[in-house]
């Protein structure tokens, strides 16, 4: 049988561009989107929710650069060193996680949630996001996914999977910010809809589109958010949470605002454009942080004073100064199932460093 990437290759060298662009617009074209309104039912059963966790990759902003990491989560503000050594053997390193008893995601389902998209900021998904549903099937079918192996004890291929069924939301906020109140009032309305699983084989990532803000805080003045638009505020580009809903129990979900802007963005003349690219940047950082470290109770670091509190991602999230007043996240260029993409590096305890591959795999 044919590899799914050898056959994209067959097809790349022996058939005309104009028809691969219209097999992939019917393979897009197979997605099932459905429509969800949340109701007052759901907003009930968000402000009933417990235990929720958040961790935020900071802005690359004055805010998100002075921000204390207390601030930017809740996960990780009484660990310290549970006494085990990382699993690599050897010495340990400053950078090495450690392990804190808890949760990991061996596998999972992906959903994708779209708020708002139609509206006068936002026409299409490719317009605002890119190609997120392809962005993380590749990544879910590459070697580079395989860095989780040894936190999460599991190395079968294929085990991070997307869902072909899309969700637009329509959530009027007016002028105020969204909260991540509102994010879970979204989240526990598109799963009661239809059915959908929670636990820790299902993450849901809701992607805001352009202009709208987000805080995590629940009540004004909201001076830790996402704003752009507020330059008091700006501290986060996006974050990964969970939290226990008396109804539909234990829901992991990131939150994806526009990355496409100054604070947020990827260097620009990548692969798939400067839009894409910050999106998949951005997207690809919260996934490996909701598998190693879903609640904050799993892989951190506690070794080093600077990076106490750190994920796998947050150590490798670098960035490059352009000009003397603007700088950009700094992915590397990675090869995932076949398609080029630059997103960080993640870091690997195997390795010491921060790497786009595990030891001894390829992509």
């Amino acid at each position: 049988m044919i590899s799914p990437t050898c056959f994209r290759r067959i097809l790349a060298n022996a058939v005309a561009p104009t028809l691969l662009l219209a097999l992939s617009a019917t393979v897009h074209a197979q997605f099932q989107t459905v429509q969800v309104t949340p109701s007052d039912k759901d907003r009930y059963a968000a402000s009933e929710a417990q235990n929720v966790k958040y961790h935020a990759l900071p802005a690359n902003t004055p805010k998100g650069k002075a921000a204390r990491r207390t601030e930017l989560s809740n996960m990780h503000s009484d660990r310290r060193s549970s006494g085990r050594a990382p699993d690599s053997g050897g010495p340990r390193f400053p950078g090495d996680l450690e392990f804190q008893g808890g949760n990991v995601i061996t596998s999972m389902q992906q959903h994708l949630i779209y708020v708002n998209l139609g509206s006068s900021t936002c026409s299409t998904v490719a317009t605002c996001w890119g190609n997120p549903h392809k962005f993380l099937r590749d990544l879910g079918h590459s070697q580079m996914i395989h860095i989780v192996d040894q936190y999460t004890d599991s190395s079968d291929d294929n085990r991070y999977q997307v869902s072909d069924t899309q969700f637009q939301v329509s959530f009027p906020r007016g002028a105020n910010p969204y909260t991540d109140t509102d994010m879970q009032t979204i989240v526990h309305a598109v799963v009661m809809a239809n059915g959908l699983k929670t636990g820790y084989d299902n993450e849901y990532h809701i992607f805001l589109v352009p202009g709208q803000d987000e805080c995590l805080d629940t009540n004004p003045p909201f001076l830790l958010c996402y704003s752009p638009d507020n330059p008091g505020s700006f501290f986060f580009c996006a974050y990964h949470s969970s939290a226990d809903f008396p109804d539909i129990g234990h829901v992991v979900y990131s939150v994806e605002p526009f990355q496409d802007v100054a604070g947020c963005s990827s260097r620009p003349n990548g692969p798939n454009g400067q839009l894409a690219d910050s999106t998949n940047n951005v997207l690809s950082h919260e996934t490996f942080e909701s598998i190693t470290d879903p609640d904050g109770t799993a892989w951190i670091n506690t070794l080093d004073n600077a990076l106490v509190g750190s994920e796998i991602g947050d150590e490798c999230a670098f960035i490059e100064p352009i000009t003397s007043l603007e700088v950009f996240f700094d992915p590397s260029n990675v090869t995932l199932d076949g398609a080029k993409y630059i997103i960080q590096p993640e870091y690997n305890n195997a390795a010491h460093a921060c790497t786009t591959a595990a030891r001894g795999r390829d992509d």
